[in-house]
């Protein structure tokens, strides 16, 4: 690699011929860039690039506004101490920084945040010389940068600008000279708050459910085919040869055996046997010939070719069998009409390669949309990474954010993502990318976002034929999945600390820690499906406890469950005096609508509109706009709404145990004992119902 000297200045900390890269581990044979470079310093080859990112994104550019001397300089030397912050020269200027080396992105980062200060600079009329900026300058900066970004932008344009300072006596031209927010962080200074919630929207669930409805199709019914064609065709290609000696005499043997279909092209998802113009490319490796061969077989400017052209249209047209495909017996899918057929037309060897595309795709749905890793960790994965994992299939991989050890890292699995895990690697052709772009590219990455918008405009585009609901318009990206699933997970009690150890949070404490809070908070576009999903949930608890009650057995315990039976048994009584089966026996209760609330120690069946017996409700100030019991204040002993359900009688029994156990503890204070005397009275009340209702039946 030259030095470029001509024309830029010239560094009072760094010589020109010293090597930009000595904190980070290096890779074999690697050609260290010279800090004298003032184009580029291109790393890939030198540390460790991260499989999502392509070779462009590795590479520090110092070019367009960042070429003039004294841009160029700065960038280098604020790049250098970046990337090694334990330099002699830093170290000798007086800064003590951390020790820990910044990861090249975002050494790129503030790279593109000069490029931006060079243009404002510019602009403004303001020296290329940062030292004579002054404090108004630089909140006229921010002022301006406030009116285009967000504020979490401008607060990282902040620490730029803080880094300028801070690294001043190891800069040439010694930085900024002052911090008009020193004493601030950068979050302060850019008034961002730091709350709990996190900017990223989660997937509508108009979009969610058809997208990832349409992967799991695709990995789970379409797969076998797509894997089979592609083997298939493979066959044929490597058994194919370029010898065409008996033309004439193997077309002949080829249309005697009816049993060899003729390939014909396709006319999407409504294809007539007999119909659609020969594949003459697909016909010849069909044959056995290349299909480079076909010019040479099929030619139609030669009499020869035009007579083997009629050969094989006079067959199709006397009713010899056609294919559209390298295969046949493509999975079915049901039509609106009731009608099953085929999910695609015909897998040729184009549409093999495109549905293998689309194969991979919906393999990287899966994973990111219900494993909740990151994008960055998604394509460290490399295939044979699925392990048992104390016990339970869990995926492997390394875990990049925060941490410069780039330790492995295991998330734990379901079946649908192993099984998309394990089709990936099937289809993927590199033993260190599980999921790499699939021919036809130059790339060495597969980009995630293209990969959802293709995956989705296939879908829609191929929904007539594939059955798949068509998923509406919006944006989707890998890290919107695992906000989504994450705030999925929180809806179901007690999922914080799991929901944490995924996300890859509990080293921050779980509990404490508001990244995963942050990810967690309902989105209001899934608070009408969660709503449906709740009162779905609680039906069937109701149906559980309606076919306990038909099957004779106790539904509960007390007043309330009184109530809950007479209601069950009129639903039963009127439908076997109407005839009716389950279905109608399932209407008539959703019809119903019994209230219940269901809980740990009892269940409520408190109507909103009727409160009566409600002990909790007793004098009591009820909140502006609440409707329901006031749950903090739920006396189960004594209200006419409790269900004491067979399930919570050994909750009640244990905890009797328990008081019975405290009270008879030696040297106890009088005052203490009575208040569990009291206790242990609540708690014999309730037992007493649940003995006297078991006398009664």
């Amino acid at each position: 690699m030259s030095i470029q000297r001509s024309s830029h200045r010239s560094s009072t900390a760094f010589d020109a011929d010293e090597p930009v890269i000595g904190s980070h581990p290096l890779l074999a044979d690697a050609q260290v860039p010279q800090f004298g470079n003032t184009r580029e310093w291109n790393l890939n080859g030198v540390i460790r690039r991260p499989a999502r990112l392509y070779a462009a994104a590795w590479t520090l550019v110092f070019s367009h506004e960042l070429a003039e001397p004294s841009w160029n300089l700065l960038a280098r030397e604020l790049n250098m101490v970046m990337l090694n912050p334990r330099h002699p020269a830093v170290i000798t200027a007086g800064l003590s920084l951390k020790p820990t080396p910044a990861n090249p992105s975002t050494v790129i980062s503030e790279l593109s945040h000069l490029r931006r200060l060079a243009r404002w600079a510019e602009a403004n009329g303001l020296s290329t010389e940062l030292a004579s900026w002054q404090d108004n300058d630089l909140r006229r900066l921010v002022s301006d940068l406030r009116e285009q970004l967000s504020g979490s932008s401008v607060r990282h344009y902040i620490g730029t600008l803080k880094m300028l300072h801070q690294y001043g006596p190891a800069l040439t031209g010694q930085g900024l000279r002052t911090d008009p927010w020193a004493g601030k962080s950068a979050r302060e200074a850019s008034q961002t708050p730091a709350g709990a919630v996190v900017s990223t929207p989660a997937i509508p669930p108009e979009q969610w459910f058809p997208l990832i409805r349409a992967a799991w199709t695709y990995v789970h019914t379409f797969a076998p085919d797509i894997l089979r064609a592609h083997q298939r065709h493979q066959e044929l290609v490597g058994n194919a040869t370029t010898t065409a000696d008996d033309q004439d005499a193997r077309l002949s043997r080829w249309l005697a055996d009816p049993a060899n279909a003729i390939p014909v092209h396709i006319t999407p998802y409504h294809v007539k046997a007999g119909s659609g113009e020969v594949n003459w490319s697909l016909l010849t490796l069909m044959m056995g010939w290349k299909s480079s061969c076909v010019t040479n077989i099929f030619d139609g400017r030669r009499a020869v070719g035009r007579r083997r052209i009629a050969q094989v249209e006079h067959a199709i047209a006397d009713g010899h069998p056609t294919t559209t495909g390298v295969i046949d017996d493509l999975a079915l899918v049901q039509r609106g009409d009731g009608t099953s057929t085929p999910w695609h037309p015909g897998l040729n060897p184009v549409a093999i390669g495109h549905e293998r595309r689309m194969l991979r795709n919906a393999c990287f749905i899966l994973v990111v949309g219900l494993s909740m890793m990151r994008d960055s960790e998604i394509h460290e994965i490399t295939p044979g990474s699925i392990v048992e994992y104390y016990g339970t299939p869990a995926i492997k991989s390394t875990k990049g954010k925060h941490d410069p050890d780039l330790p492995i890292k295991h998330w734990w699995i379901t079946a649908p993502v192993a099984e998309a895990v394990i089709i990936a690697e099937q289809l993927s052709e590199r033993h260190d990318r599980l999921f790499p772009p699939i021919h036809r590219t130059d790339a060495d990455v597969a980009r995630s976002h293209q990969m959802l918008d293709a995956f989705i405009a296939h879908v829609n585009t191929t929904s007539a034929g594939t059955g798949l609901q068509k998923i509406p318009p919006g944006k989707t990206r890998p890290h919107m999945f695992r906000r989504t699933m994450a705030m999925l997970t929180d809806q179901f009690p007690g999922s914080e600390i799991a929901l944490g150890i995924q996300l890859k949070h509990i080293a921050s404490r779980a509990l404490a820690n508001r990244s995963t809070q942050g990810y967690a908070n309902a989105d209001s576009s899934w608070a009408e499906h969660l709503e449906s999903a709740i009162e779905a949930a609680r039906f069937r608890r109701v149906e559980d406890l309606y076919r306990a009650h038909k099957a004779g057995e106790p539904i509960g315990y007390g007043p309330g469950a009184e109530r809950m039976t007479q209601a069950f048994s009129g639903i039963q009584q009127t439908v076997q005096a109407r005839g009716g089966d389950a279905i109608v026996e399932r209407a008539m209760l959703r019809k119903a609508r019994l209230s219940i609330r269901f809980g740990v120690l009892n269940h409520c069946v408190m109507d909103e509109n009727n409160p009566v017996g409600a002990a909790c409700l007793e004098n009591a100030v009820v909140p502006e706009g609440h409707k329901g019991p006031l749950q903090d204040r739920c006396r189960p002993d004594r209200c006419a709404n409790s269900v004491i359900g067979p399930e919570h009688v050994p909750i009640w029994a244990s905890e009797r145990q328990t008081l019975l156990t405290l009270i008879d503890t030696p040297g106890l204070s009088a005052c203490r004992k009575a208040v569990l005397q009291r206790e242990l009275g609540d708690i014999d009340t309730v037992i007493r119902k649940t003995q006297t209702d078991k006398e009664q039946e």
